[in-house]
């Protein structure tokens, strides 16, 4: 558990110390970046060893201590949080139109990957709202860093978290005044099937739906994603909108009385198609290349509802593991879609996808990391975000009453081909392409493509995360 705490609180110190040395801000996050993700990586191998591990701060038992737990998924949340913000600190660092090393990006990144991290290892509703809130401010931050332009949508989301936010505490409040307790183990033990209970988790789970952008909650989410600095738009999508999910899985699996959790698996699921046939037409129909990338979440976020409704409806605890591994194949590659595209956009100087023609001529690297990483949002094989797909469809292939679910799948993996072919289709169009005026960065397009890859070689391990994450199934 030690290894985990470090994980979390060596980004926290840093931002502090951040705030009274300004030099060489860069370099002190990628070094504690890749501190916290050996921390995080110790203690997945803790965990591997040992099993799951508990931990109460100041030694305060529950339900007035704060209790902290280690299990295989937050354990591999752990790691994949300091991958990603490792990979974004060496972007925003050394790439020319990163456009952060002269803001407040460092430690506003460093006050979300410890928000994080304290999220995944919180075991208490109140908890959460804390690490919640924190990780909202600091996002709403970041999104302001692009200047004037994303004021708006820096607004827009602000007030919308606020909501979320209200409701969120509202539900937790009834379940206090119900059992007087916060702590999700005790919860388990108590909670029973009741109006107060009812309302108190659905109020909870509007808040979280919000705050993830699940549809039809999902208002925020393209503006600000957009409009955000790419470094700040990668660390979004690829973590910050995975943060309520993974509070929703809890809730519903562990706090939720299980008849409850069945009958609202139904109608989450329902959500997720929708999210899968709606993000894709978004995306599909929009003319703006980063937009394209952030309705794309809003599909993708589709996959993570419809596995988690899926899970709660017929209790298969096979769909824990494709949930996990949907969320780790989608963060990594778009990190690397929303890399690629702000380098497009900066190099070429428009923000439309009409100005990828010739791209795979102009800026070959980039663009063949955009294919990877598209091809694994797809879910073809045999990338990470097909071991995910291929997961989720066993159980459905298994029973022809099952089979609607797949036509909704099928459904969204049309649409994301058409919205990630049609910016590839383009790119190898090269009548009259338009030509960058100044030489491409490489080195940050290279640096794109490691995270697209990183999303294929999952497939690689995928039988060892299976059985790692199969711990808790």
């Amino acid at each position: 558990m030690s290894f985990a705490l470090q994980s979390m609180a060596l980004p926290l110190i840093t931002a502090l110390l951040l705030l009274f040395i300004h030099r060489r801000a860069g370099s002190i996050v990628i070094i504690t970046s890749l501190l916290s993700l050996a921390a995080a990586l110790a203690a997945m191998y803790q965990v591997h060893l040992y099993g799951v591990q508990q931990m109460t701060l100041g030694g305060w038992q529950t339900p007035l201590g704060i209790r902290f737990q280690l299990t295989p998924v937050n354990s591999l949340l752990l790691v994949f949080t300091a991958l990603v913000h490792s990979l974004v600190a060496l972007y925003a660092a050394y790439s020319r139109h990163s456009a952060t090393n002269t803001t407040d990006f460092w430690p506003l990144a460093l006050l979300l990957h410890s928000s994080l991290a304290a999220l995944w290892l919180s075991s208490d509703l109140f908890n959460w709202y804390v690490t919640l809130e924190l990780l909202g401010l600091a996002a709403v931050a970041m999104v302001t860093l692009s200047g004037p332009k994303a004021y708006r949508p820096a607004l827009h989301y602000l007030l919308l978290s606020l909501v979320a936010s209200l409701s969120y505490l509202l539900g937790v409040a009834l379940m206090y005044g119900r059992y007087g307790v916060l702590d999700i183990a005790l919860l388990t033990e108590v909670t029973q099937v009741d109006a107060t209970t009812q309302t108190a988790l659905i109020l909870m789970t509007l808040g979280l739906m919000i705050k993830a952008a699940v549809w039809p909650f999902h208002l925020w989410l393209p503006s600000a994603h957009a409009n955000a600095p790419t470094a700040v738009s990668a660390l979004l999508s690829a973590v910050v909108v995975k943060g309520p999910i993974y509070i929703l899985w809890l809730i519903w699996t562990e706090v939720a009385p299980p008849e409850l959790a069945q009958s609202i698996g139904f109608y989450l699921a329902l959500v997720g198609i929708a999210a899968l046939i709606w993000g894709g037409w978004c995306a599909i129909r929009t003319p703006y290349l980063k937009v394209l990338v952030a309705y794309s979440t809003v599909a993708q976020l589709g996959y993570a509802t419809l596995t988690l409704g899926l899970l709660l409806h017929w209790q298969q605890k096979q769909l824990l593991i494709a949930l996990w591994l949907f969320v780790i194949a989608h963060g990594l590659a778009k990190v690397s879609m929303f890399l690629v595209a702000g380098e497009m956009q900066a190099t070429l100087g428009s923000n439309r996808v009409t100005a990828l023609k010739g791209a795979t001529q102009t800026m070959p690297v980039a663009m063949f990391a955009f294919a990877v990483a598209g091809g694994s949002i797809i879910g073809l094989p045999p990338s990470g975000g097909f071991v995910a797909k291929w997961t989720l469809l066993q159980p459905i292939l298994a029973s022809p009453l099952h089979w609607p679910w797949a036509i909704g799948i099928l459904l969204g993996t049309f649409a994301s081909a058409v919205y990630v072919f049609r910016a590839v289709v383009l790119s190898f169009n090269r009548a009259d392409p338009i030509a960058p005026d100044f030489s491409p960065d490489r080195f940050s397009h290279w640096l794109a493509m490691l995270p697209a890859l990183m999303a294929w070689l999952m497939a690689s391990v995928s039988a060892q995360l299976i059985r790692f994450l199969g711990g808790v199934a």
